[in-house]
């Protein structure tokens, strides 16, 4: 089985649509045959994953931190539950058997997951799919900000295309085939260098 890691918000105020998309795109990686890793709580658009796995009868791994617990954010529905002391072992251990990364809309943490990840991939450190589902254009300003960053040579415009944008959980699948890997060799154009402002 393949192992897909989903960020999402915790906040249980989101829109109804978010919560719809999110239970769809769970779904559908449910039926494709992935098990689901995810921060292992019980509210917002991750106790949403949580209870879509569970009622489809997939499999959910959560990876929480203990100061979590004792606020009981935990989810009680997911037996495979790792509880590790840190934000930073959960993040390690979130991505480390997975085989892509799924970002739904979130908040801070879920941008701080999301950006780790995408700066691991540009420095050739994690080789897998990235995917933003971008629910009635949550993340828009993000593609607007990534584009800024490619235009003023913050990064390069290769750099555009370690993750893919989808409008629809229906196009997740064939945008998680679509990715060809990023291997150690990625680092080579990883950083911009003085030639490339002159170009």
């Amino acid at each position: 089985m393949q192992n897909i890691t989903i960020y999402c918000a915790s906040s249980p105020a989101v829109p109804q649509k978010y919560f719809d998309a999110a239970a769809a795109a769970t779904r559908i990686l449910v039926e494709a045959g992935y098990g689901i890793l995810y921060g292992g709580g019980a509210t917002g658009l991750m106790g949403c994953v949580a209870d879509t796995v569970l009622a489809c009868r997939g499999h959910i791994k959560g990876i929480i931190p203990g100061f979590m617990i004792d606020v009981e954010w935990e989810h009680k529905g997911v037996k495979d539950m790792v509880h590790v002391s840190t934000m930073h072992a959960r993040k390690e251990l979130l991505i480390k058997d997975t085989s892509a990364v799924l970002a739904l809309p979130g908040g801070n943490g879920t941008l701080e997951e999301l950006y780790e990840v995408l700066s691991l991939k540009k420095l050739g450190r994690f080789p897998h799919p990235i995917v933003l589902l971008n629910t009635d254009g949550y993340y828009d300003p993000l593609v607007t900000m990534a584009e800024k960053m490619a235009a003023e040579n913050f990064m390069r415009r290769e750099h555009l295309d370690l993750w893919r944008v989808i409008e629809k959980p229906e196009d997740l699948i064939q945008a998680l085939a679509d990715q060809q890997p990023w291997g150690p060799e990625s680092i080579g154009f990883a950083a911009v260098m003085d030639k490339d402002a002159k170009e």
